[in-house]
């Protein structure tokens, strides 16, 4: 192989997405100037109780990227590594906000490392306007009529309203 051509490489950014914030968004299109494709994949978690379906999840995320054809939505459950390795992904990206999200991935990535020494952790700092978002601080915030519609794509936002107008509960009229 010459050093002009290259083995096309896979990532695999893995989360809930519920829902996906700019965060994402920011940490996925900087991880297309290092991979030729990334799997977005979609945690499928029975522990947990997401405000969005899988296919609402997923649906938003193609939203996203539609007509890019290095993006793959895929929905992941049980080991990751090991589904990175049957899906020949050389890498898994994983955003860091602070120092308190590198111990704990750092202990995930040497995991990792031990079970498939083939699939390699690179982590990503996400943008400073983006830092300090994570699903669940969008959450809440819309939750409780918060505007976030700059911390997430417009779609999405409007996803939020709409499943807090439908969830929220009634007002009572008699206090």
């Amino acid at each position: 192989m010459t050093p002009s051509e290259h083995l096309p490489t896979t990532a695999i950014y893995p989360g809930t997405f519920d829902p996906i914030t700019n965060g994402h968004l920011d940490l996925i299109t900087r991880g297309l100037n290092l991979f030729d494709r990334i799997i977005v994949a979609i945690a499928i978690n029975p522990g947990k109780a997401p405000l969005f379906s899988l296919e609402e999840r997923k649906e938003m995320i193609l939203r996203c990227f539609q007509g890019n054809e290095r993006i793959e939505v895929d929905y992941v459950s049980g080991l990751l590594v090991e589904y990175a390795a049957r899906r020949q992904a050389r890498a898994i990206i994983r955003g860091l906000r602070a120092v308190s999200d590198f111990d704990y991935e750092f202990q995930l990535a040497l995991m990792n490392r031990k079970l498939e020494r083939s699939v390699e952790s690179v982590f990503l700092m996400p943008g400073f306007r983006w830092i300090f978002i994570s699903s669940s601080i969008v959450k809440d915030a819309a939750r409780h009529g918060g505007d976030v519609h700059d911390l997430v794509p417009e779609h999405v936002n409007e996803m939020l309203i709409e499943k807090f107008r439908t969830s929220a509960p009634p007002v009572d009229s008699e206090s």
